[in-house]
Protein backbone atom coordinates (compact mmCIF):
# COMPACT_ATOMS: atom_id res chain seq x y z
CA UNK A 1 0.00 0.00 0.00
CA UNK A 2 2.80 2.39 1.11
CA UNK A 3 3.95 2.04 -3.10
CA UNK A 4 1.14 3.88 -3.98
CA UNK A 5 -0.02 7.81 -4.25
CA UNK A 6 -3.61 7.35 -4.91
CA UNK A 7 -5.49 4.53 -5.61
CA UNK A 8 -9.37 4.59 -6.83
CA UNK A 9 -11.21 1.55 -6.23
CA UNK A 10 -14.74 0.99 -7.84
CA UNK A 11 -15.40 4.78 -8.72
CA UNK A 12 -18.67 5.10 -10.44
CA UNK A 13 -20.17 8.29 -11.44
CA UNK A 14 -23.46 8.63 -13.26
CA UNK A 15 -24.67 11.71 -15.23
CA UNK A 16 -28.69 12.30 -16.58
CA UNK A 17 -28.64 9.28 -19.53
CA UNK A 18 -25.10 8.61 -19.21
CA UNK A 19 -22.43 6.85 -17.30
CA UNK A 20 -19.33 8.48 -17.14
CA UNK A 21 -17.26 6.46 -14.90
CA UNK A 22 -18.55 2.72 -14.41
CA UNK A 23 -16.77 0.92 -11.49
CA UNK A 24 -13.42 1.81 -12.13
CA UNK A 25 -10.25 0.96 -10.24
CA UNK A 26 -6.62 2.06 -10.64
CA UNK A 27 -3.67 2.16 -8.41
CA UNK A 28 -0.88 4.70 -9.37
CA UNK A 29 2.91 4.43 -7.85
CA UNK A 30 4.45 7.20 -5.98
CA UNK A 31 6.85 9.29 -8.89
CA UNK A 32 5.59 7.30 -12.25
CA UNK A 33 3.85 9.06 -15.10
CA UNK A 34 0.49 7.51 -15.59
CA UNK A 35 -1.70 8.09 -18.21
CA UNK A 36 -5.56 7.60 -18.74
CA UNK A 37 -6.57 6.94 -22.53
CA UNK A 38 -9.47 6.81 -24.12
CA UNK A 39 -12.03 8.58 -26.94
CA UNK A 40 -13.76 11.39 -26.23
CA UNK A 41 -16.17 11.33 -23.60
CA UNK A 42 -14.58 7.72 -22.31
CA UNK A 43 -14.52 9.34 -18.79
CA UNK A 44 -10.89 9.96 -18.32
CA UNK A 45 -11.70 13.96 -17.33
CA UNK A 46 -14.24 12.90 -15.13
CA UNK A 47 -12.67 10.17 -13.00
CA UNK A 48 -9.72 12.98 -12.56
CA UNK A 49 -12.24 15.53 -11.79
CA UNK A 50 -13.41 13.33 -9.37
CA UNK A 51 -10.06 13.05 -7.37
CA UNK A 52 -9.21 17.05 -7.92
CA UNK A 53 -12.77 17.51 -5.80
CA UNK A 54 -14.60 18.26 -8.51
CA UNK A 55 -17.52 15.90 -8.59
CA UNK A 56 -18.18 13.60 -5.96
CA UNK A 57 -18.45 9.74 -7.10
CA UNK A 58 -21.99 7.83 -6.95
CA UNK A 59 -19.86 5.32 -5.42
CA UNK A 60 -16.34 3.82 -4.84
CA UNK A 61 -13.48 4.90 -2.62
CA UNK A 62 -10.14 7.30 -2.88
CA UNK A 63 -7.04 6.30 -1.01
CA UNK A 64 -4.49 8.63 -0.20
CA UNK A 65 -1.06 7.04 0.84
CA UNK A 66 -2.44 4.08 1.89
CA UNK A 67 -5.60 6.55 3.84
CA UNK A 68 -9.17 6.63 2.54
CA UNK A 69 -9.53 10.17 1.82
CA UNK A 70 -12.90 12.16 0.84
CA UNK A 71 -12.09 14.52 -1.55
CA UNK A 72 -15.41 17.34 -1.61
CA UNK A 73 -13.77 20.47 -2.96
CA UNK A 74 -10.35 21.35 -5.16
CA UNK A 75 -9.37 22.83 -1.34
CA UNK A 76 -9.52 19.45 -0.02
CA UNK A 77 -7.53 18.26 -2.94
CA UNK A 78 -5.11 21.27 -2.28
CA UNK A 79 -4.73 20.09 1.01
CA UNK A 80 -4.24 16.55 -0.25
CA UNK A 81 -1.01 17.68 -2.31
CA UNK A 82 -3.23 16.93 -5.70
CA UNK A 83 -2.71 20.07 -8.26
CA UNK A 84 -4.83 19.70 -11.73
CA UNK A 85 -4.29 21.62 -15.08
CA UNK A 86 -7.27 21.80 -17.18
CA UNK A 87 -7.38 21.26 -20.46
CA UNK A 88 -9.19 25.13 -20.65
CA UNK A 89 -6.75 27.25 -18.41
CA UNK A 90 -8.20 29.24 -15.06
CA UNK A 91 -6.72 32.03 -15.07
CA UNK A 92 -7.61 35.83 -15.08
CA UNK A 93 -6.57 37.79 -18.01
CA UNK A 94 -6.43 41.00 -16.39
CA UNK A 95 -3.90 40.18 -13.25
CA UNK A 96 -0.24 39.57 -13.37
CA UNK A 97 1.57 35.99 -13.43
CA UNK A 98 2.38 35.92 -9.62
CA UNK A 99 -1.68 37.02 -8.76
CA UNK A 100 -2.62 34.18 -10.56
CA UNK A 101 -0.64 32.03 -8.88
CA UNK A 102 -1.19 33.05 -5.11
CA UNK A 103 -4.70 33.23 -5.95
CA UNK A 104 -6.43 31.75 -2.63
CA UNK A 105 -2.65 31.31 -0.57
CA UNK A 106 -1.41 35.16 -1.08
CA UNK A 107 1.45 35.80 1.77
CA UNK A 108 -0.09 38.40 3.68
CA UNK A 109 1.69 41.67 5.76
CA UNK A 110 0.92 44.07 8.19
CA UNK A 111 0.52 47.51 7.35
CA UNK A 112 1.40 50.02 10.32
CA UNK A 113 1.56 46.92 12.50
CA UNK A 114 -2.05 45.86 12.22
CA UNK A 115 -3.80 46.33 8.75
CA UNK A 116 -3.08 42.98 6.93
CA UNK A 117 -2.42 43.01 2.93
CA UNK A 118 -1.11 40.98 0.44
CA UNK A 119 2.68 41.11 0.04
CA UNK A 120 3.34 41.67 -3.75
CA UNK A 121 7.23 42.00 -3.17
CA UNK A 122 7.12 38.97 -1.79
CA UNK A 123 5.02 36.91 -4.11
CA UNK A 124 6.87 38.01 -7.26
CA UNK A 125 10.22 37.23 -5.56
CA UNK A 126 8.56 33.20 -4.29
CA UNK A 127 7.33 32.58 -7.63
CA UNK A 128 10.35 33.83 -10.05
CA UNK A 129 12.61 31.43 -7.55
CA UNK A 130 9.82 29.17 -7.97
CA UNK A 131 9.99 29.25 -11.30
CA UNK A 132 13.60 28.98 -12.08
CA UNK A 133 13.50 25.66 -9.71
CA UNK A 134 11.61 23.93 -12.09
CA UNK A 135 13.12 25.49 -15.22
CA UNK A 136 9.86 27.31 -15.66
CA UNK A 137 10.78 30.79 -16.07
CA UNK A 138 8.25 33.34 -16.06
CA UNK A 139 8.34 37.16 -15.18
CA UNK A 140 5.44 37.37 -12.40
CA UNK A 141 4.68 40.94 -13.11
CA UNK A 142 3.43 39.58 -17.07
CA UNK A 143 -0.37 40.13 -17.22
CA UNK A 144 -2.26 37.11 -18.38
CA UNK A 145 -3.56 38.35 -21.79
CA UNK A 146 -0.18 39.33 -22.82
CA UNK A 147 1.71 35.94 -22.82
CA UNK A 148 1.77 33.06 -25.14
CA UNK A 149 -0.36 29.96 -24.80
CA UNK A 150 2.88 28.49 -23.58
CA UNK A 151 3.30 30.62 -21.28
CA UNK A 152 -0.04 30.63 -19.81
CA UNK A 153 0.60 26.24 -19.04
CA UNK A 154 3.75 26.87 -17.11
CA UNK A 155 1.55 29.25 -14.68
CA UNK A 156 -0.87 26.50 -14.40
CA UNK A 157 2.16 24.55 -13.46
CA UNK A 158 3.95 26.53 -11.07
CA UNK A 159 0.12 27.16 -9.51
CA UNK A 160 0.27 24.01 -8.50
CA UNK A 161 3.85 23.69 -7.29
CA UNK A 162 3.19 26.92 -4.81
CA UNK A 163 0.82 24.87 -3.29
CA UNK A 164 3.13 22.07 -3.10
CA UNK A 165 1.02 19.27 -4.72
CA UNK A 166 2.93 16.22 -4.91
CA UNK A 167 0.30 14.96 -7.70
CA UNK A 168 -0.16 16.89 -10.73
CA UNK A 169 -2.93 15.69 -13.24
CA UNK A 170 -2.48 17.47 -16.49
CA UNK A 171 -5.81 17.58 -18.75
CA UNK A 172 -4.69 17.12 -22.23
CA UNK A 173 -1.85 19.48 -21.61
CA UNK A 174 -0.06 19.96 -25.28
CA UNK A 175 -3.86 20.76 -26.74
CA UNK A 176 -3.06 23.86 -27.73
CA UNK A 177 0.26 24.33 -28.12
CA UNK A 178 2.86 24.17 -31.27
CA UNK A 179 5.13 21.09 -31.83
CA UNK A 180 8.33 22.90 -30.14
CA UNK A 181 6.13 23.67 -27.36
CA UNK A 182 4.98 20.27 -26.71
CA UNK A 183 8.63 18.55 -26.99
CA UNK A 184 9.52 21.60 -24.27
CA UNK A 185 6.36 20.88 -22.18
CA UNK A 186 6.99 17.22 -21.99
CA UNK A 187 10.39 17.63 -20.78
CA UNK A 188 9.43 19.64 -18.44
CA UNK A 189 6.50 16.54 -17.16
CA UNK A 190 10.06 14.21 -17.27
CA UNK A 191 11.85 16.61 -14.77
CA UNK A 192 8.85 16.75 -12.45
CA UNK A 193 9.16 13.27 -12.07
CA UNK A 194 12.63 13.28 -11.55
CA UNK A 195 12.05 15.55 -8.99
CA UNK A 196 9.53 13.26 -7.21
CA UNK A 197 6.57 14.24 -8.35
CA UNK A 198 3.87 11.70 -9.68
CA UNK A 199 2.14 12.56 -12.59
CA UNK A 200 -1.06 11.65 -14.33
CA UNK A 201 -1.62 12.75 -18.20
CA UNK A 202 -4.80 12.46 -19.78
CA UNK A 203 -3.71 12.96 -23.63
CA UNK A 204 -5.35 11.77 -26.69
CA UNK A 205 -1.75 11.56 -28.20
CA UNK A 206 -0.33 8.34 -28.26
CA UNK A 207 3.50 9.27 -29.43
CA UNK A 208 2.97 11.23 -26.34
CA UNK A 209 2.45 8.64 -24.05
CA UNK A 210 5.38 6.35 -25.89
CA UNK A 211 7.42 9.48 -25.19
CA UNK A 212 6.84 9.95 -21.29
CA UNK A 213 4.91 7.59 -19.51
CA UNK A 214 5.62 4.75 -17.53
CA UNK A 215 1.93 2.66 -17.46
CA UNK A 216 -1.35 3.81 -19.14
CA UNK A 217 -5.03 2.53 -18.41
CA UNK A 218 -7.22 2.79 -21.42
CA UNK A 219 -11.05 4.08 -21.12
CA UNK A 220 -13.86 2.96 -22.81
CA UNK A 221 -17.63 4.17 -22.61
CA UNK A 222 -16.85 4.81 -18.61
CA UNK A 223 -15.39 0.84 -18.37
CA UNK A 224 -11.41 0.09 -17.61
CA UNK A 225 -10.40 -1.78 -20.43
CA UNK A 226 -6.51 -2.33 -19.88
CA UNK A 227 -3.79 -1.32 -18.15
CA UNK A 228 0.04 -1.50 -20.15
CA UNK A 229 3.36 -0.92 -20.14
CA UNK A 230 3.78 1.29 -22.12
CA UNK A 231 7.55 0.33 -22.92
CA UNK A 232 5.88 -2.92 -24.24
CA UNK A 233 3.02 -1.48 -26.11
CA UNK A 234 2.93 -0.61 -29.22
CA UNK A 235 0.57 2.73 -30.58
CA UNK A 236 -1.41 0.51 -32.83
CA UNK A 237 -2.14 -2.09 -29.68
CA UNK A 238 -3.18 1.09 -27.83
CA UNK A 239 -5.14 2.90 -30.13
CA UNK A 240 -6.85 -0.45 -31.08
CA UNK A 241 -8.12 -1.16 -27.47
CA UNK A 242 -8.85 2.67 -27.35
CA UNK A 243 -11.72 2.52 -30.09
CA UNK A 244 -12.69 -1.04 -30.17
CA UNK A 245 -11.10 -1.49 -33.89
CA UNK A 246 -8.54 -1.38 -35.69
CA UNK A 247 -6.97 1.98 -36.56
CA UNK A 248 -5.49 2.96 -39.57
CA UNK A 249 -2.14 5.26 -38.48
CA UNK A 250 -1.14 5.62 -41.80
CA UNK A 251 -3.29 7.96 -44.06
CA UNK A 252 -4.16 6.78 -47.82
CA UNK A 253 -5.00 9.09 -49.89
CA UNK A 254 -6.63 8.72 -53.53
CA UNK A 255 -4.93 11.61 -56.57
CA UNK A 256 -7.87 13.89 -56.97
CA UNK A 257 -7.64 16.08 -60.20
CA UNK A 258 -7.96 19.91 -59.45
CA UNK A 259 -10.88 21.83 -60.76
CA UNK A 260 -11.47 25.45 -61.11
CA UNK A 261 -10.37 28.42 -58.66
CA UNK A 262 -12.42 28.32 -56.08
CA UNK A 263 -10.52 30.81 -53.37
CA UNK A 264 -8.39 33.55 -54.76
CA UNK A 265 -6.55 35.83 -51.97
CA UNK A 266 -4.19 38.60 -53.27
CA UNK A 267 -2.03 40.53 -51.38
CA UNK A 268 -3.85 40.32 -47.97
CA UNK A 269 -2.28 42.18 -45.15
CA UNK A 270 -3.75 43.00 -41.29
CA UNK A 271 -2.71 45.03 -38.70
CA UNK A 272 -3.80 44.77 -35.10
CA UNK A 273 -5.56 47.70 -33.18
CA UNK A 274 -2.20 48.68 -31.74
CA UNK A 275 -0.79 48.84 -35.89
CA UNK A 276 1.23 45.63 -35.04
CA UNK A 277 1.36 43.91 -38.61
CA UNK A 278 -0.28 40.23 -38.38
CA UNK A 279 -0.03 39.47 -41.88
CA UNK A 280 1.80 41.07 -44.71
CA UNK A 281 0.90 40.75 -48.34
CA UNK A 282 0.02 36.90 -48.61
CA UNK A 283 -1.05 35.53 -51.68
CA UNK A 284 -2.75 32.25 -52.57
CA UNK A 285 -5.43 30.20 -54.86
CA UNK A 286 -7.24 26.80 -53.69
CA UNK A 287 -8.65 25.11 -56.68
CA UNK A 288 -11.79 22.41 -56.67
CA UNK A 289 -10.48 19.22 -55.06
CA UNK A 290 -7.69 20.75 -53.34
CA UNK A 291 -5.84 20.75 -49.84
CA UNK A 292 -4.40 24.01 -48.98
CA UNK A 293 -2.40 24.10 -45.85
CA UNK A 294 -1.21 26.80 -44.13
CA UNK A 295 1.90 25.50 -41.37
CA UNK A 296 3.45 27.98 -38.92
CA UNK A 297 4.38 28.44 -35.91
CA UNK A 298 1.43 29.28 -33.08
CA UNK A 299 0.54 33.31 -33.62
CA UNK A 300 2.62 33.48 -37.00
CA UNK A 301 -0.77 34.86 -38.51
CA UNK A 302 -2.21 31.85 -39.87
CA UNK A 303 -5.91 32.30 -37.49
CA UNK A 304 -5.66 35.73 -38.91
CA UNK A 305 -5.62 34.75 -42.44
CA UNK A 306 -8.77 32.30 -41.52
CA UNK A 307 -10.44 35.42 -39.72
CA UNK A 308 -10.29 37.73 -42.58
CA UNK A 309 -11.62 35.34 -45.11
CA UNK A 310 -14.49 34.84 -42.89
CA UNK A 311 -14.71 38.71 -41.88
CA UNK A 312 -14.14 38.14 -38.42
CA UNK A 313 -11.35 40.81 -38.61
CA UNK A 314 -11.60 43.27 -40.89
CA UNK A 315 -7.79 43.03 -43.27
CA UNK A 316 -6.26 46.32 -43.97
CA UNK A 317 -5.51 45.56 -47.43
CA UNK A 318 -5.56 43.21 -50.21
CA UNK A 319 -8.46 41.33 -51.99
CA UNK A 320 -10.29 38.09 -51.51
CA UNK A 321 -12.68 36.53 -54.00
CA UNK A 322 -15.01 33.23 -54.05
CA UNK A 323 -15.77 31.46 -57.17
CA UNK A 324 -14.34 34.43 -59.52
CA UNK A 325 -16.20 36.88 -57.27
CA UNK A 326 -14.88 39.74 -54.77
CA UNK A 327 -16.55 38.85 -51.32
CA UNK A 328 -14.41 42.23 -49.81
CA UNK A 329 -18.11 43.66 -49.19
CA UNK A 330 -19.76 41.14 -47.19
CA UNK A 331 -20.45 40.58 -43.93
CA UNK A 332 -19.75 37.10 -41.77
CA UNK A 333 -23.89 35.94 -42.92
CA UNK A 334 -23.35 37.06 -46.31
CA UNK A 335 -19.98 35.31 -46.84
CA UNK A 336 -21.07 32.54 -45.38
CA UNK A 337 -24.14 31.91 -47.26
CA UNK A 338 -22.01 32.29 -50.56
CA UNK A 339 -20.15 29.18 -49.75
CA UNK A 340 -17.73 29.59 -46.81
CA UNK A 341 -17.22 27.59 -44.12
CA UNK A 342 -15.64 27.56 -40.73
CA UNK A 343 -14.15 25.49 -37.99
CA UNK A 344 -12.73 27.82 -35.75
CA UNK A 345 -9.68 27.67 -33.51
CA UNK A 346 -11.21 28.86 -30.69
CA UNK A 347 -14.60 26.32 -30.20
CA UNK A 348 -16.27 27.79 -27.18
CA UNK A 349 -15.79 31.44 -27.53
CA UNK A 350 -16.22 31.41 -30.98
CA UNK A 351 -17.77 28.20 -32.63
CA UNK A 352 -20.07 27.57 -29.74
CA UNK A 353 -22.64 29.16 -27.44
CA UNK A 354 -22.11 26.93 -24.51
CA UNK A 355 -25.53 27.30 -22.85
CA UNK A 356 -27.56 26.16 -25.52
CA UNK A 357 -28.79 23.08 -26.29
CA UNK A 358 -26.51 20.57 -28.43
CA UNK A 359 -29.89 20.92 -31.74
CA UNK A 360 -29.77 24.50 -31.47
CA UNK A 361 -26.11 24.95 -31.64
CA UNK A 362 -25.69 22.39 -34.93
CA UNK A 363 -28.30 24.61 -36.70
CA UNK A 364 -26.85 28.30 -36.15
CA UNK A 365 -26.23 28.51 -39.69
CA UNK A 366 -29.07 27.67 -41.09
CA UNK A 367 -32.53 28.18 -38.59
CA UNK A 368 -33.33 31.01 -40.68
CA UNK A 369 -33.61 28.85 -43.60
CA UNK A 370 -36.31 26.41 -44.96
CA UNK A 371 -37.49 23.58 -43.71
CA UNK A 372 -36.12 25.46 -40.08
CA UNK A 373 -37.88 28.44 -40.38
CA UNK A 374 -41.41 29.29 -42.06
CA UNK A 375 -41.97 32.44 -44.50
CA UNK A 376 -43.27 34.15 -41.82
CA UNK A 377 -40.26 33.82 -39.48
CA UNK A 378 -41.77 30.95 -37.47
CA UNK A 379 -39.05 28.21 -35.96
CA UNK A 380 -39.80 24.65 -36.70
CA UNK A 381 -37.68 23.05 -33.95
CA UNK A 382 -38.43 19.51 -34.50
CA UNK A 383 -36.92 20.47 -38.14
CA UNK A 384 -34.02 21.19 -35.87
CA UNK A 385 -33.87 17.96 -33.93
CA UNK A 386 -34.64 16.07 -36.57
CA UNK A 387 -31.40 17.16 -38.93
CA UNK A 388 -29.38 17.21 -35.32
CA UNK A 389 -29.68 13.34 -35.01
CA UNK A 390 -28.63 12.71 -38.34
CA UNK A 391 -25.86 15.10 -37.58
CA UNK A 392 -25.53 12.98 -34.07
CA UNK A 393 -25.15 10.05 -35.62
CA UNK A 394 -23.12 10.34 -38.37
CA UNK A 395 -20.37 12.71 -36.72
CA UNK A 396 -20.19 10.18 -33.84
CA UNK A 397 -21.16 13.23 -31.24
CA UNK A 398 -21.90 11.87 -27.55
CA UNK A 399 -23.56 12.97 -25.40
CA UNK A 400 -25.59 12.28 -22.30
CA UNK A 401 -28.98 13.81 -23.61
CA UNK A 402 -28.68 13.51 -27.00
CA UNK A 403 -29.83 16.62 -28.93
CA UNK A 404 -30.77 18.06 -25.94
CA UNK A 405 -27.54 18.28 -24.59
CA UNK A 406 -26.72 21.49 -22.91
CA UNK A 407 -23.34 21.89 -25.03
CA UNK A 408 -21.14 23.25 -21.90
CA UNK A 409 -21.34 20.00 -20.23
CA UNK A 410 -20.15 17.71 -23.13
CA UNK A 411 -16.44 16.72 -23.23
CA UNK A 412 -14.24 19.31 -25.41
CA UNK A 413 -13.68 16.85 -28.13
CA UNK A 414 -17.42 16.27 -28.74
CA UNK A 415 -17.60 19.70 -28.84
CA UNK A 416 -15.34 19.49 -31.44
CA UNK A 417 -17.27 17.52 -33.47
CA UNK A 418 -20.08 19.11 -33.43
CA UNK A 419 -19.00 22.36 -34.95
CA UNK A 420 -17.16 20.17 -37.58
CA UNK A 421 -20.53 18.46 -38.18
CA UNK A 422 -22.20 21.75 -38.56
CA UNK A 423 -20.11 23.36 -41.13
CA UNK A 424 -19.60 20.37 -43.07
CA UNK A 425 -23.46 20.01 -43.49
CA UNK A 426 -23.60 23.16 -44.95
CA UNK A 427 -22.58 21.94 -48.06
CA UNK A 428 -19.96 24.91 -49.12
CA UNK A 429 -17.88 25.25 -51.79
CA UNK A 430 -14.89 26.23 -49.31
CA UNK A 431 -14.10 24.90 -46.28
CA UNK A 432 -11.89 26.23 -43.94
CA UNK A 433 -10.55 24.19 -40.94
CA UNK A 434 -8.65 25.66 -38.07
CA UNK A 435 -7.41 23.05 -36.12
CA UNK A 436 -9.86 20.25 -36.72
CA UNK A 437 -8.73 17.71 -34.48
CA UNK A 438 -7.36 19.80 -31.53
CA UNK A 439 -8.14 17.27 -28.39
CA UNK A 440 -9.63 14.70 -30.17
CA UNK A 441 -8.93 11.16 -29.91
CA UNK A 442 -7.35 9.36 -32.74
CA UNK A 443 -10.40 7.28 -33.85
CA UNK A 444 -11.95 11.08 -34.47
CA UNK A 445 -9.44 11.98 -36.04
CA UNK A 446 -8.88 9.07 -38.27
CA UNK A 447 -13.01 10.24 -39.00
CA UNK A 448 -12.26 14.06 -39.29
CA UNK A 449 -9.38 12.75 -41.89
CA UNK A 450 -11.34 10.67 -43.75
CA UNK A 451 -13.91 13.43 -44.28
CA UNK A 452 -11.56 15.82 -45.56
CA UNK A 453 -10.40 13.27 -47.78
CA UNK A 454 -13.93 12.58 -48.64
CA UNK A 455 -14.91 16.45 -49.12
CA UNK A 456 -11.64 16.42 -51.40
CA UNK A 457 -12.96 14.21 -53.55
CA UNK A 458 -16.08 15.66 -54.01
CA UNK A 459 -14.29 18.70 -55.17
CA UNK A 460 -14.71 21.26 -52.26
CA UNK A 461 -11.90 23.64 -51.45
CA UNK A 462 -10.09 23.40 -48.55
CA UNK A 463 -7.92 25.50 -46.28
CA UNK A 464 -6.58 23.52 -43.36
CA UNK A 465 -4.86 25.00 -40.46
CA UNK A 466 -2.64 23.34 -38.06
CA UNK A 467 -0.31 22.91 -35.61
CA UNK A 468 0.21 19.58 -36.07
CA UNK A 469 2.87 18.67 -38.78
CA UNK A 470 1.81 14.86 -39.29
CA UNK A 471 -1.55 16.03 -39.92
CA UNK A 472 -0.28 18.92 -42.51
CA UNK A 473 1.87 16.23 -44.36
CA UNK A 474 -0.35 13.70 -44.67
CA UNK A 475 -3.29 15.34 -45.41
CA UNK A 476 -1.97 18.22 -48.13
CA UNK A 477 -1.62 19.05 -51.94
CA UNK A 478 -0.22 22.61 -51.23
CA UNK A 479 1.56 23.59 -48.75
CA UNK A 480 2.05 27.53 -47.60
CA UNK A 481 4.23 27.94 -44.70
CA UNK A 482 4.10 31.55 -42.66
CA UNK A 483 6.58 33.01 -40.68
CA UNK A 484 6.19 36.32 -38.66
CA UNK A 485 3.33 36.83 -40.87
CA UNK A 486 4.83 36.64 -44.23
CA UNK A 487 4.90 33.61 -46.60
CA UNK A 488 8.09 31.51 -46.69
CA UNK A 489 7.13 29.31 -49.28
CA UNK A 490 3.80 28.00 -51.52
CA UNK A 491 4.91 24.21 -53.00
CA UNK A 492 3.25 20.98 -53.72
CA UNK A 493 3.81 18.97 -50.58
CA UNK A 494 5.23 16.14 -52.39
CA UNK A 495 8.15 18.38 -52.52
CA UNK A 496 8.54 19.15 -49.73
CA UNK A 497 9.85 16.95 -46.42
CA UNK A 498 8.96 17.63 -42.93
CA UNK A 499 12.19 18.71 -41.54
CA UNK A 500 12.05 21.48 -44.84
CA UNK A 501 8.56 22.62 -43.38
CA UNK A 502 9.80 22.96 -39.82
CA UNK A 503 12.98 24.96 -41.09
CA UNK A 504 10.44 27.25 -42.71
CA UNK A 505 8.32 27.40 -39.61
CA UNK A 506 11.18 29.08 -37.67
CA UNK A 507 12.14 31.37 -40.58
CA UNK A 508 15.69 29.50 -40.62
CA UNK A 509 15.17 27.64 -44.27
CA UNK A 510 18.39 27.83 -46.49
CA UNK A 511 17.33 28.17 -50.79
CA UNK A 512 20.73 27.11 -51.54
Amino acid sequence: MEDYFVQLKHITKTFPGIVANDDVSIDIKKGEIYALLGENGAGKSTLMSILFGLYEPDGGQIFIKGKEVSITSPLKANKLNIGMVHQHFKLVSDQTIAENIILGAEPMKKKWGFIKSIDIDRANKEVAELSKRYNLEVNPTDIIKDIPVSTRQRVEILKMLYRNAELLIFDEPTAVLAPQEINSLLEIIKSLRDNGKTIILITHKLDEIKQVADRCAILCKGKLIDILDVKKASTQQMANLMVGREIELEEVREEVKKGKVVLEVENLSYKDKDKVSKISDVSFKIYEGEVLSIAGVSGNGQVEIADAICNMIRATSGTIKLNGKSIDHMNIRERAEAGIAYIPEDRQNVGLILDFPLYENLILKEYFREPYCSKHGILNFNEFKKQSNELIENFDIRSGKGCETTVRSMSGGNQQKAIVAREIALNSSLIIFVQPTRGLDVGAIDNIHNKINELRKQGKAILLISLELDEIMALSDTILVLYSGKVQTIEDAKNLSKNQVGEYMMGVHNNA
